[in-house]
C-alpha cells in the first residue's frame, strides 16, 4: 500500500505525484517537498505495523527522486548560461594557450641545438690540408681509344659465341630392352637347362644389366618357358628350362613360340 501525501497542489498516494511529474502533468517546481517529509515522518510515528519495510523503501525512493528533479530545475544548468558570460575569458585562453606552444616549441629547438653541440664537441678538426701547388686532375677516359680498337671491340663484342655442350655420357643409361634380354636367354637357358641366377648374372658388370635379365626371368616364366625356385629365404635363385619350344624375340615386348626342335 503506497504511502499517501498532501501538498497544496496535490493530495494521494506518492507513486502517482511521480509519475504526475514524469508525464509533465504537474510541475516540480509548484510540489513543495516538506509536507511529503512530514507525512514519511508520520508514517513512522503510527507504527511499524502500519505499512510494511517495502512500502516505507518505495517511498524513500520516490522521494529521493522528486528531490533530485527538483534540484536540476532549481539549479543553473548549462542552457541557462548567457552566451556572453560564457565566451568571457576566451580570448585570454586563447592567447596562453598560444603562448604555451611558443614555449613548447622553443625547448624543442634548444634540446636538438644541444644535441648538436654535443655531437659536434666530440669530432676534431683537420688542421692539415693539401699543398697549394697540388692539383688533382680527372683521369682522362679516351686515353689510348683509337678507331682500331674500337673495331676490334665491336668485332669481339658482336662475334657468334660458340654454344655450350653439356657432356651426359657419365649419365646415360644403357640401351639393352627387357625383350632383347628375353632373346638372349631364350637362346642360351635351353644350352644350360638348369643353373642359379648368380651363374647367369655374374659376369655382367652394371646393376642395371642384372634388373632387366631378372625381369626378362619373369616375363619367361609367366610364358612357362622357365621354372624359377628359392629353397630358403635369400637363398640362390635356381632357374630350369622347360622342355617344350624355343622363344624367338620379334620387335620390343613380342614373342613368338616355335616347335622345339631339339
Amino acid at each position: 500500500m503506497p504511502v499517501p501525501v498532501s501538498t497544496p497542489v496535490f493530495e494521494g498516494p506518492i507513486d502517482l505525484l511521480l509519475h504526475l511529474v514524469t508525464t509533465h502533468e504537474l510541475d516540480v517546481l509548484d510540489v513543495p517537498l516538506a509536507p511529503v517529509v512530514d507525512a514519511f515522518v508520520a508514517v513512522l510515528h503510527e507504527g511499524k505495523d502500519a505499512y510494511t519495510l517495502d512500502a516505507l523503501s518505495e517511498f524513500l525512493l520516490v522521494a529521493a527522486i522528486l528531490v533530485e528533479l527538483k534540484s536540476q530545475r532549481l539549479l543553473p544548468g548549462p542552457d541557462e548560461v548567457d552566451p556572453e558570460d560564457e565566451l568571457l575569458g576566451w580570448d585570454e585562453r586563447d592567447l596562453l594557450l598560444a603562448r604555451l606552444l611558443e614555449c613548447r616549441a622553443y625547448a624543442a629547438v634548444a634540446d636538438t641545438l644541444v644535441r648538436m653541440t654535443e655531437e659536434a664537441a666530440r669530432s676534431v678538426p683537420r688542421v692539415a690540408g693539401l699543398e697549394d701547388g697540388f692539383v688533382v686532375h680527372a683521369p682522362d677516359l679516351l686515353a689510348g681509344v683509337t678507331p682500331e680498337r674500337l673495331t676490334e671491340a665491336f668485332l669481339r663484342a658482336t662475334e657468334e659465341r660458340p654454344v655450350n655442350q653439356v657432356d651426359l655420357s657419365h649419365v646415360t643409361v644403357d640401351t639393352l630392352t627387357v625383350a632383347e634380354a628375353v632373346e638372349e636367354l631364350a637362346l642360351e637357358l635351353p644350352r644350360r637347362r638348369r643353373t642359379t641366377f648368380a651363374e647367369l648374372t655374374g659376369q655382367l658388370a652394371t646393376r642395371i644389366e642384372v634388373i632387366v635379365r631378372f625381369l626378362a626371368l619373369l616375363e619367361l616364366c609367366k610364358l612357362g618357358r622357365v621354372a624359377l625356385g628359392q629353397g630358403e629365404t635369400f637363398g640362390q635363385l635356381r632357374i630350369e628350362w622347360i622342355e617344350g619350344a624355343d622363344l624367338v624375340a620379334v620387335g620390343v615386348g613380342a614373342i613368338v613360340l616355335d616347335e622345339y626342335n631339339g
